[in-house]
């Protein structure tokens, strides 16, 4: 009986040493990465945060998410992802960050590690064109039947307000489908329809009212990841040496930067 309870305690203080080297020995978020040698960059076609212009993927976002990889000497590789599964994309580590003007929401900061708010942004109502004064408020758009990017702050906003709604898979099909005329109206981030809708655009046809409410994006990485007060630490330095409003001028959004 003394052998087995002697070869027992052995058991698990070898467990226990085993267990303690496979802790010891886990990366951490930085070293990860690096060791891989790509950031990988969770996107969606988001005009003018993440889009693509003779196959190269730029943007403010991807401007910015390409010189934090260079910064930290590793290659960027951006990925379109379904929104509304982005979390799952995070920690299945099929990307390493969520940077695509992201609404920084309750349900974003319990399930990720969120960067400094860098942007300020709004969430409007997109119309026909000719449609666009009958609609100044969340109150006279009761009736319209919308559509919104799963799982995004347009999405909350149209469940805030009570509106009639379906979903598609990026803000971009949001537009199609009103200027299709199958959904009466979309909701959108304001910096989206500020540089894809109205004159000069493909969507010269639509239109955007007023706000609904106002936002900051942030930058999701995974949940205890040691990256995001790198990151924290490259918007500060990106700020004071120009180079971040220099990139936000470059896309027009020098307006919503937020002071680092």
């Amino acid at each position: 009986m003394k052998k087995v309870i002697a070869l027992l305690l052995a058991l698990v203080l070898t467990l226990g040493v085993l267990g303690g080297c496979s802790k010891g020995g886990d990366k951490t978020d930085m070293e990860y990465v690096k060791d891989k040698g790509t950031l990988i960059v969770g996107i969606t076609d988001f005009a003018p945060i993440d889009y693509q212009e003779n196959g190269e993927w730029v943007g403010f976002d991807a401007d910015m998410a390409k010189a934090f990889a260079k910064r930290l000497g590793v290659e960027v590789e951006f990925k379109v992802i379904e929104w509304n599964y982005k979390i799952n994309e995070l920690n299945d580590k099929g990307i390493d960050v969520v940077w695509n003007g992201m609404t920084i929401a309750d349900d974003v900061l319990a399930a990720m590690e969120v960067s400094n708010p860098y942007l300020k942004n709004a969430q409007v109502i997109v119309v026909k064109k000719e449609d666009a004064d009958k609609y100044p408020t969340a109150e006279s758009a009761k009736d319209l039947q919308f559509v919104v990017e799963a799982g995004s702050a347009g999405e909350e906003t149209a469940q805030a307000n009570g509106f009639n709604y379906k979903s598609a898979e990026s803000q971009a099909d949001t537009l199609m489908e009103v200027s299709a005329g199958t959904s009466d109206a979309s909701i959108i981030d304001l910096l989206m329809a500020g540089a894809t809708i109205g004159e000069g655009t493909d969507y010269a046809d639509l239109a955007y009212t007023a706000p609904l409410n106002d936002e900051e994006y942030g930058v999701g990485f995974r949940k205890g990841s040691d990256l995001v007060s790198e990151l924290n630490q490259f918007f500060k330095d990106a700020y004071a040496d120009g180079s971040m409003m220099e990139t936000a001028e470059k896309y027009g959004v020098q307006e919503s930067v937020i002071e680092q």
